[in-house]
């Protein structure tokens, strides 16, 4: 009986190979051939051809197959580098599978069935060198960080002071800290230096848990105030806390008891959520720094005030702006209507949840004025964006500015309705009570992707900032930073004020950040630019009935991605990425501010925006603005309204069919993802950075947060994840991030950027922290820990504080 066959090593495993390698090589080959249709890399084409000859080889038992590998994996590591360089995340998907497995092929067992017929040293000698290449390649990629700006501010003032309000340093008495909106802490006790030693102090649950009867997009938003000794949170369901800064011990809590047309059932609505609440103190009333006097209060006004001293303005879900005693928790019952005003009135019907303010209203003198947000690409006949001033006492109305009908801002008489579909202000507002102005970032005229109907207001001031004067709400100034925005570019930012040294002397600024990436710096007194805005050619030819502005500002201080190319595009694998690369092909795209098409376009920066509501904070000491800014493509496709089918549902305001009723389109918003649930265009995707003011430049740039909450497989990759959420900064020269899609809270030295502390989060932290001095003397850092429903983050209801351990 023979035994030729019994000591010959078994050609089972690489015909298995050979099998992979030919599959894989017919799927790149089919996508390489649309590829190179669409006029992309004719790589993948190539690649596949090559893949099915070494597949094809191994099923036969050929040593040839050793060389075409090996030449598949030189040529594929000599083209990855051509294209993107030495950059590990850009690597991966074009090198590592194919790496792994030309490492497979090495292997005797795989190898020397290869070899019945005699040695391959070429094959073997060509596979070896492609293997170290890919390795090496690698290798080099560790020590490179592409999109990362390392430096140093190097100054601890840049000898100003901050012009922000006055109040105690251990407050936090507005969701930016003051109506400067500048989140940033003159606490000191934390520092670089002792970091190490921040722990949690206290933790509680507020009990307000996401249901079955809620909308996807819930979240937990909220910065907490601290003032009058407690904090005051509220939840997504409009409740009200206070809490003993020390220990987070209720004191009292407050419930509106929120009601929509089907009573608790919110199902449908857009999101809901609760940014803040507003402060006011009666002592405050006669110490404004208001360039005119209040007016004195009537008797009556004075027992108004006596019975209600210090109040907090909660912003309910169901649209009611309530009055609440900031001592007790009890309703001011001489505020609007028993402790509360519609504001409902005069805006006209609306889809449930369609109308409401998400942030906390602007508190100024004896004024409480306050937006509202109004649900994206529902209709054309949406309520009006009005901002309305109430005051703080009785709740009447004392002005309104209306976009639609600007210089009308007399209290709009009783049965009548503000214009409607007009662009409103859903961000906060900043204040400046010396100028007397009060600042609004104003979002759109609805849809937000076709704008063939859009009123003379709606082109004036839509997707800018404007000034009104706080006494009468009278215009001032406005400053439009994207003309007839089709890209859903509503500023959602509040406007920062800050002081500005420059070569002119101090300047007045209002720094607006913006979904687009820039960052525009105007004089507040007057809305002129400090740091020039040019106007760029913008791209042409919007559908039928529409039109595109021929150029867009752009400011010379911004955080601009650069433009997406196919080689950028990027996946898990190699052919999720050349998947992605079909898509981007196949997509409109010349640049930003492509228009909107039934082909479908790529907006890039996405509608969530370069900057969102989390806006930046900057200390006006050193002159330093701390941000964190997303890199996130979407694709908008329009939906001719013939074709838009029957029971279509959008999943919420940035994803899914948007109906636009009343619009010639519809449209399909959603993230630019692969197949696989991975972005389509290569990391990273959020930055924490660092801008010096005087100079109007970034120092630092830095990746921030892992994949550790956003993929299959719970390992912390340092790859950049988008943040939602503000930043604060604090005088001892740390700031501090919770945003991340991981679940962390972040300090860092703002000298730098350098990562100086984390600690792990029970839920996503997509809030802004804030920090407060304790009856104890010590400094706490506290942020909200509730997730974000659309975003997919973990949900919960924790508050939690941390302060340095003895």
């Amino acid at each position: 009986m023979s035994t030729e066959g019994a000591s010959s090593p078994s050609r089972l495993l690489p015909s298995l190979l050979g099998i992979l390698l030919l599959l894989m090589g017919l799927a790149m080959l089919a996508g390489g051939i649309k590829l190179s249709m669409l006029g992309g890399s004719l790589y993948y084409l190539l690649a596949g051809l090559g893949l099915i000859l070494s597949g094809v080889l191994l099923l036969a038992g050929r040593s040839a197959a050793l060389l075409v590998y090996g030449v598949v994996l030189f040529l594929s590591s000599v083209w990855a580098l051509w294209e993107v360089g030495l950059d590990w995340w850009q690597l991966v998907p074009r090198l590592s599978l194919f790496f792994v497995l030309g490492i497979v092929l090495l292997l005797p067992w795989f190898r020397r069935p290869l070899l019945r017929n005699g040695p391959a040293p070429l094959g073997t000698a060509v596979l070896s060198v492609a293997v170290v290449l890919a390795g090496g390649a690698a290798l080099g990629s560790q020590f490179t960080n592409p999109g990362e700006i390392s430096g140093e501010l190097g100054r601890e003032t840049a000898d100003t002071a901050s012009a922000a309000p006055a109040m105690p340093e251990g407050d936090w008495q507005a969701y930016g800290r003051t109506e400067f909106g500048d989140r940033y802490s003159p606490l000191k006790q934390i520092t670089p230096a002792n970091i190490g030693k921040l722990q949690e102090a206290w933790r509680i649950r507020t009990g307000d848990m996401p249901t079955a009867k809620d909308p996807v997009e819930i979240t937990n938003q909220n910065t907490p105030l601290k003032v009058n000794g407690k904090l005051y949170a509220c939840t997504a369901h409009s409740q009200v806390l206070a809490l003993d800064p020390d220990t987070g011990k209720e004191i009292w809590r407050f419930d509106p008891k929120i009601q929509g047309p089907n009573g608790d059932d919110f199902r449908g609505w857009a999101h809901m959520t609760c940014r803040g609440v507003s402060y006011y103190a009666e002592a405050n009333f006669t110490q404004s720094d208001a360039s005119s006097t209040p007016a004195s209060l009537s008797a009556a006004g004075q027992a108004i005030a006596a019975s209600c001293p210090r109040r907090l303005f909660l912003p309910t879900a169901d649209a009611r702006l309530i009055a609440i005693n900031a001592d007790t928790g009890k309703v001011c019952e001489d505020f609007g209507n028993k402790g509360a005003v519609d504001l409902k009135a005069g805006i006209g019907p609306f889809t449930p949840g369609g109308y409401y303010s998400t942030s906390p209203a602007a508190i100024t003198r004896n004024l409480v004025i306050i937006g509202g947000h109004v649900t994206d690409n529902e209709s054309t006949n949406e309520p009006s964006g009005v901002i309305r001033a109430f005051d703080v006492h009785d709740g009447h109305l004392v002005w309104n500015w209306d976009a639609g009908n600007p210089d009308e801002t007399a209290p709009l008489a009783e049965g009548k309705t503000y214009t409607r579909n007009s662009p409103n202000m859903w961000s906060l507002a900043s204040v400046d009570e010396k100028l007397g102005l009060i600042y609004l970032p104003l979002g759109n005229q609805m849809p937000d992707q076709w704008g063939g109907n859009r009123t003379a207001g709606a082109e004036k001031f839509s997707a800018g900032t404007v000034a009104l004067e706080i006494d009468t709400g009278k215009l001032r100034w406005n400053y439009q930073f994207t003309h007839h925005d089709l890209w859903d570019m509503d500023v959602g930012s509040q406007p920062t004020l800050v002081d500005l040294k420059t070569a002119d002397g101090v300047k007045p600024a209002l720094i607006q950040p913006t979904k687009q990436g820039s960052l525009y710096v105007l004089d507040r007194r007057d809305g002129t630019p400090i740091v020039p805005i040019r106007e760029v050619p913008a791209p042409t030819g919007a559908v039928e009935g529409d039109h595109t502005a021929p150029t867009q500002a752009r400011s010379d201080l911004n955080l601009l991605p650069p433009p997406l190319e196919e080689k950028g595009m990027w996946g898990a694998t190699p052919f999720d990425q050349m998947l992605c690369r079909i898509q981007f092909k196949e997509l409109r795209y010349e640049g930003q501010y492509t228009p909107p098409s039934t082909q479908g376009s790529l907006v890039y920066p996405g509608n969530v925006g370069v900057f969102n509501w989390g806006s930046v904070s900057i200390d006006p000491v050193r002159h330093l603005l701390f941000t964190s800014p997303n890199y996130m493509a979407f694709v908008s496709k329009l939906v001719p309204r013939a074709e838009v089918a029957a029971g279509s549902k959008r999943e919420s305001e940035t994803s899914g069919v948007q109906p636009n009723t009343g619009a010639p389109y519809a449209v399909i918003m959603h993230p630019f993802m692969s197949p696989f649930g991975v972005p389509c265009q290569a990391p990273a995707w959020g930055y924490v950075a660092g801008i010096d003011l005087t100079t109007s430049k970034v120092v630092w740039k830095h990746k921030n947060g892992t994949s550790r909450d956003s993929s299959p497989v719970p390992i912390g990759l340092p790859i950049g994840v988008p943040s939602m959420g503000g930043s604060m900064v604090t005088a001892g020269g740390v700031g501090f991030l919770s945003g991340t899609l991981d679940q962390y809270i972040r300090a860092y030295d703002v000298n730098n950027g350098k990562e100086l502390w984390k600690s792990r989060l029970p839920a996503g932290g997509q809030a802004t922290p804030m920090s407060y001095t304790g009856k104890d003397g010590k400094q706490y850092v506290l942020v909200v820990v509730g997730g974000h429903g659309s975003l997919g983050t973990k949900m919960g209801d924790y508050i939690i504080a941390y302060k340095l351990s003895e």
